[in-house]
């Protein structure tokens, strides 16, 4: 095939937007005159549809409002239902479905954490208030004459009161006392056989 026989077939690169223009002029100077006419017809060709096409969308874009007039559809119910849509479209998504699992774990894990740390400090609040009462009570007057008595009751049961023993040490001391084991180490009944 000869150069005018190919006509539209031509395979020759055609210039794109933003190209170099000395580039699209050495491309015209290559075509025959015949070439260039019906490339000229061509591109009127293409114009034309390109306007009729605008028409017609320009046309149904109008039919389109006027449709949604009567139906009642306006921009904002547009808006809400094409959020909607979006929001129904991301959810059934495999990574939403993974990132919402895992957001909901953490927060479980963080739920029992904060639960965990605030036991502690409940805890650790009921001790100090434990305290501060023990420590009101044991200074309180009632405190004092019951503790009276007992040491009076002491005395006269069992003698004199031990030196530097007050009534809480007594307390503490009953308390150590049930605490430990009365049974003798291993150790100590191996080395009194």
């Amino acid at each position: 095939m000869d150069r005018g026989e190919q006509g539209l077939l031509r395979t020759d690169p055609v210039p794109e937007e933003g190209e170099d223009v000395a580039a699209t002029i050495s491309a015209t100077e290559t075509l025959s005159e015949e070439e260039q006419e019906e490339l000229r017809r061509e591109l009127a060709k293409v114009e034309e549809e390109i306007q009729t096409l605008s028409q017609v969308l320009a046309a149904k874009e109008k039919h389109l409002a006027e449709i949604k007039r009567k139906l009642g559809i306006n921009s904002l119910q547009e808006l809400k239902q094409n959020i909607a849509k979006g929001w129904q479209d991301m959810t059934a998504t495999s990574a939403y479905k993974k990132t919402s699992e895992t957001l909901s774990q953490a927060g479980q894990k963080a739920s029992a954490a904060f639960s965990s740390v605030g036991s502690v400090i409940t805890k650790k609040l009921e001790d100090v208030k434990l305290q501060a009462f023990s420590h009101s009570f044991r200074n309180s007057p009632t405190f004092k004459s019951f503790e009276e008595k007992v040491e009076n009751l002491k005395s006269k049961v069992g003698g004199t009161k031990p030196a530097g023993g007050d009534f809480g040490e007594v307390l503490n001391s009953a308390a150590n006392a049930s605490a430990t084991t009365t049974e003798p180490l291993p150790e100590q009944t191996q080395e009194s056989l």
